[in-house]
């Protein structure tokens, strides 16, 4: 092992933290393209701006491919001078994206920051952290997890002896005594979530010391797994199949530190930076239980694949086959009544549709619950991003197909201080994540200025 010097060390973890980003890009690259999309369609300034980005980087990429293509042929037919136009043409596209970057980082900074895939550096990210804070970020690869901590003084770098395969039984596992089938309550695997905690966050309790807040940016299986259900010490006398009563003595990690999410470590600068006051009037706005023919069940994450058949819009018939979800209107009065008010506040089967929810002014609401089916992202032509589902109408539009996806989630106007997913997998049911769940959805409600997201 090669001892570092002080300085050497904080370049060292500086550099790995950058790469340890950017190694996450490609996972949310998809979802904030379809975001980027969404924004272009419409006809104000931002609009404009990113769609005049999209098409500079488009042609970028078109000139360059035929630049490449062109340069490969045999010197005796290539055109000298059609190759040096080209490559011109690449310099002037290289600074009219430069120059929309720029535009797109000054005028609109909170697009910028959430829609860019550029890291944030250790110092900036030391500088948004308070005394009694941390963030903790994963990178998990074949044979091993990368674990970064960071304070606001400190910061430490860890090796983790778990690859993504582990990662995904172990997660898969913990989440089957998670999941509620049948009605029935399982039995919940505390070996396995002690076993968890010491792998991949016990390494960093060294560093939170005073801690009592933890931001996460988790990656691979970890998206589908709440951490504050992983458990610090073994319960004694624990039984086989304990009763239900004795889970409240379990040292669950969730009792140690309050513990936020965060779809990248970007995104803390534009929670801190970009966070206002909620002007909001109105407590509470609730949508679910939908009408759908498909019968009833208790299990609320589907395949999205299936329900696409003619690009972006889906197949509402295939929809409407979705279970009924009649056990979410309870919880939606539960939390209107916990709130103060009443069923005027709470949209259920006919008037939960896709259509209300994107013609509502919904930014006079300080909390918004949707209890509905949540889709997964999955492998499929056309369309693949996480959805909450809806009424769906007699005909599919681009306008109301009964999904609203997380592109289109980015577009609604909110003042939210909450929004509870009483619906939405961030991950598949055995805990292989999706390819965008927390990415794309988190990323689209915090875009819409949600400041908080309960799954």
């Amino acid at each position: 092992m090669i001892k570092l010097k002080p300085q050497q060390r904080l370049e060292f973890l500086a550099e790995t933290f950058d790469i340890g980003q950017l190694a996450q890009v490609s996972s949310a690259a998809s979802a904030v393209a379809r975001m980027g999309a969404r924004f272009a369609t419409g006809d104000d300034a931002l609009a404009e701006t990113v769609r005049a980005y999209q098409d500079a980087v488009e042609r970028w990429q078109r000139l360059d491919e035929r630049l490449v293509k062109a340069i490969s042929e045999p010197t005796e037919t290539r055109n000298n001078v059609a190759d040096v136009k080209m490559r011109d043409d690449l310099v002037k596209l290289d600074e009219r994206i430069g120059t929309l970057g720029e535009r797109l980082t000054q005028d609109f900074p909170e697009y910028a920051a959430l829609a860019s895939p550029r890291p944030l550096s250790l110092a900036a990210t030391h500088s948004l952290l308070g005394p009694d804070e941390a963030l903790m970020t994963y990178a998990v690869w074949d044979d091993r997890t990368f674990l970064w901590v960071i304070r606001r003084n400190d910061a430490a770098f860890h090796r983790l002896d778990i690859g993504r395969e582990d990662l995904e039984f172990a997660v898969a596992f913990i989440r089957g005594g998670l999941d509620q089938r049948g009605g029935l309550i399982p039995t919940f695997d505390v070996e396995e979530a002690l076993t968890l905690y010491r792998q991949i966050f016990a390494p960093a309790e060294p560093m939170l010391d005073g801690v009592r807040h933890v931001f996460v940016v988790p990656d691979g299986a970890l998206q589908s797994l709440p951490l504050g259900v992983l458990i610090t010490k073994k319960p004694e006398n624990w039984a086989r199949k304990p009763k239900l009563s004795a889970y409240r003595k379990v040292e669950w990690l969730a009792k140690k530190y309050a513990m936020t999410v965060l779809p990248s470590v970007s995104s803390l600068r534009a929670l801190r930076q970009f966070a206002k006051t909620a002007r909001a009037s109105r407590p509470f706005i609730g949508f679910g239980d939908p009408e759908l023919d498909g019968g009833t069940a208790g299990g609320r994450g589907v395949d999205v694949a299936s329900l696409f058949t003619r690009g972006a819009v889906a197949d509402v018939d295939a929809v409407r086959e979705l279970t009924r979800l009649p056990d979410t209107a309870d919880e939606l009065i539960a939390l209107a009544t916990a709130q103060g008010v009443g069923e005027e506040a709470i949209y259920l089967q006919a008037r939960a549709t896709e259509t209300r929810v994107r013609s509502m002014d919904l930014s006079d609401y300080r909390i918004l619950a949707f209890a509905t089916h949540g889709l997964v992202s999955g492998e499929m032509k056309g369309l693949a991003e996480p959805a909450l589902v809806f009424t769906p109408p007699e005909t599919g539009t681009e306008a109301d197909d009964g999904l609203l996806t997380a592109s289109e989630i980015a577009t609604l106007k909110l003042d939210a201080d909450w929004v509870i997913l009483s619906a939405c997998n961030t991950a598949a049911a055995d805990g292989t994540p999706g390819a965008d769940g927390l990415s794309g959805m988190a990323k689209a409600f915090f875009y819409a200025r949600a400041r908080a997201l309960l799954f």
